[in-house]
């Protein structure tokens, strides 16, 4: 599909995020008023809020934007998607009869500030990558093992905190937790010193599922709105002492950011890809019935406070073995009802590539392997004062379809977690 034209300022520039192809959806406020939803466009944010009010989106069974998220919109299903993304192309394409009447309603991007886009019912982390699992069997347990026995059978996955999602540029405070060295003869209780990201993409469940009834991948599919970039920080040394039998807990509980735009599946159309080949056959019910991955270029940022960003990793969404569709269709087979707002990591995207890992416990090969930033300074974990920067686009013909950023510094942890 070639470049939509629109009438927005810079949205025809074929580095921009948000051309007319893209229409992500977010919720900003402007010098300390409310906030509200709103569209990017080129260099704007269009107030949906304000526009809806002015009778210029004149959905069925609206009003859908009194309150600053998107969650009513979801709930109203997929109908009502496709009208609300057809309105808004009317409206800024090119030539469009209601340019002037729209105009008043658009807010330079650079005077928002951007807040959670919806409300978050429930959250869900996988382990889909086959890269990234291979490379943390392969530390653990070595490379004749490290696929568990069911990797090639199922989405694994495990139920997270909805409470722990931010929206990008929200700051984390580094945790305390239990660690427990190999050579040590107890537990003891401190700040993680292995601080890790987990460069991820996460699907927004926009339709409901009803309790006791499975979904197939086709109708999942149809359920989700949208996705946005996901870092799903990690302690890794809290892991490593916590995580058997029951896998992870509080080493993933500190904090989960998201790209403050919601880009709709029906701007990835264009870029669907199709899963891998399978080394082991899926029971049908995982089947599917059109390719299930986009073609997303990913790449992670490090800047040390008071540096230079280095540009850590780059790789693709299209690396997955499992697509979201198969993610939230596995979900559903115990009976278990999804809801509106309902959030799935895919779990860190590594490609095969050293430089294509999503995590620095793989690019650091477990701390073992530091790399270098620009300025000389090495990692193998995140220091305090680091902000990551998780970015993404899908790219056109003569666009992209961008995200925005998924940001987030993390602060030295408390001195005392207990004083109060």
């Amino acid at each position: 599909m070639p470049l939509m034209r629109s009438w927005v300022a810079g949205a025809n520039a074929p580095d921009c995020d948000f051309p007319l192809n893209n229409l992500p959806y977010g919720v900003f406020s402007t010098d300390g008023a409310q906030p509200r939803c709103g569209v990017a466009i080129g260099d704007s944010v269009l107030d949906l809020r304000a526009a809806e009010a002015a009778g210029l989106l004149p959905l069925a069974g609206g009003p859908y934007f009194p309150a600053p998220a998107w969650n009513a919109l979801m709930a109203a299903g997929p109908e009502t998607w496709a009208a609300l993304r057809a309105d808004l192309i009317r409206l800024l394409s090119d030539g469009a009869a209601q340019a002037e009447q729209v105009r008043p309603y658009l807010v330079p991007l650079s005077a928002v500030r951007m807040h959670m886009p919806f409300t978050v019912a429930e959250y869900t982390d996988f382990y889909a990558s086959k890269n990234h699992a291979f490379n943390v069997g392969t530390m653990f347990r070595g490379p004749e093992n490290a696929l568990p026995p069911n990797w090639l059978h199922i989405p694994i996955g495990y139920n997270g905190r909805a409470s722990s999602v931010v929206v990008s540029g929200t700051d984390v405070r580094r945790p305390w937790g239990q660690l427990k060295g190999p050579n040590d003869p107890a537990p003891r209780f401190a700040p993680s010193q292995r601080f890790d990201i987990e460069l991820e993409f996460g699907a927004i469940v926009g339709q409901p599922s009803t309790a006791g009834r499975p979904v197939t991948v086709a109708e999942a599919e149809a359920m989700i709105f949208g996705y946005v970039l996901l870092n799903d920080w990690s302690a890794r040394d809290i892991q490593a002492w916590e995580y058997q039998p029951l896998g992870p807990f509080q080493a993933k509980a500190t904090a989960t950011t998201i790209s403050p735009w919601i880009v709709t599946a029906a701007a990835l159309e264009p870029f669907r890809t199709p899963t891998p080949a399978r080394e082991k056959e899926l029971l049908p019910y995982l089947a599917e019935a059109r390719p299930g991955l986009y073609d997303i270029a990913l790449e992670v940022g490090l800047t040390p406070e008071g540096g230079t960003e280095t540009v850590i990793s780059r790789t693709n969404y299209r690396e997955m073995y499992y697509s979201a569709a198969q993610q939230l269709a596995h979900h559903t087979t115990s009976g278990c009802a999804m809801r509106v707002g309902d959030l799935l990591g895919s779990g860190t995207i590594s490609g095969p590539e050293k430089d294509a890992r999503g995590s620095l416990l793989e690019l650091s090969w477990g701390g073992k392997e530091p790399f270098t930033l620009e300025g000389g300074a090495t990692r193998s974990f995140i220091d305090d004062n680091d902000t990551l920067n998780l970015r993404g686009a899908a790219r056109g013909d003569g666009y992209r379809i961008g995200f925005g950023e998924c940001a987030g510094k993390v602060l030295p942890a408390l001195a005392d977690p207990y004083a109060r």
